[in-house]
């Protein structure tokens, strides 16, 4: 895909998934916004790519609209957001979790994608065009022991996926999910210390590399994956994973 001159929203930008996309996107040739809660990573990550930096919350709504308005200031619009913030905390039993942790997951994890949809659906319905691609997880399909937070929020986060395709599509939005199995990114280190369920077992090689989502998300802008709209693309699929070109040439 080439992306020269579009303007590109990715939350959770300073490291993982999301840092790998903005240096995927980068290189196609987007325009970027990039946005994370801490600034340090992120601006160094902003100021090797060309781009620009919002230290914001995607849990609070008045920060994501203002990394929109950024976009249309700087860039003349929005034509991609990836919603790719996310937390795994708190991996705990349920009937010991923390009350104010697993609420925080949720905010982040699912009102955070809604601040997010919310925020950049009137510019692009005002345009006629977008596409907002929402990072989920098989997690949001199956319960995984200690991690009720984390199933919630995707579950939630994919259903609102959904609903936003469902009322957007008309307006000529394009909207769906990647659901990108285990990544080898700080989140997997932070399972595997916890020690709860057989995710936390794996071998750290069977995790992939970052920049396969992050490959992935780009190819999602493109024509190719208009057959997913509204549902979600699932990098444990090989057929999948063939289709985008993903294989040892893109370990890297």
């Amino acid at each position: 895909m080439d992306m020269t001159g579009q303007s590109v929203l990715i939350t959770g930008a300073s490291r993982g998934i999301g840092a790998a996309t903005a240096r995927i996107f980068a290189e196609a040739g987007a325009r970027l916004v990039l946005m994370a809660r801490s600034s340090g990573a992120l601006e160094d990550l902003a100021r090797d790519l060309g781009a620009v930096a919002h230290a914001g919350d995607v849990a609070e709504f008045a920060d994501m609209a203002a990394a929109v308005q950024i976009a249309q200031d700087r860039h003349g619009g929005l034509d991609v957001l990836i919603g790719n913030a996310g937390v795994i905390a708190p991996i705990s039993p349920l009937a010991t979790s923390d009350p104010a942790d697993w609420a925080r997951a949720i905010s982040i994890n699912l009102t955070g994608v809604y601040n997010g949809m919310r925020a950049a659906m009137p510019v692009m319905q005002a345009a006629k065009r977008g596409t907002i691609l929402t990072v989920s997880s098989g997690a949001a399909h199956r319960p995984v022991e200690g991690w009720s937070a984390y199933c919630a929020s995707k579950a939630g986060a994919a259903m609102l996926t959904a609903s936003a395709d469902l009322e957007a599509r008309e307006h000529g939005l394009r909207i769906m999910g990647l659901s990108p199995g285990t990544v080898a990114t700080d989140m997997q280190r932070d399972v595997k210390a916890s020690g709860i369920n057989p995710v936390s077992q794996l071998d750290w090689s069977e995790h992939i590399p970052a920049n396969w989502p992050a490959r992935a998300l780009l190819w999602m802008c493109g024509p190719d994956a208009d057959a997913y709209l509204g549902g979600e693309i699932s990098l444990r699929d090989p057929a999948m994973r063939a289709a985008i070109g993903l294989g040892k040439e893109t370990d890297a």
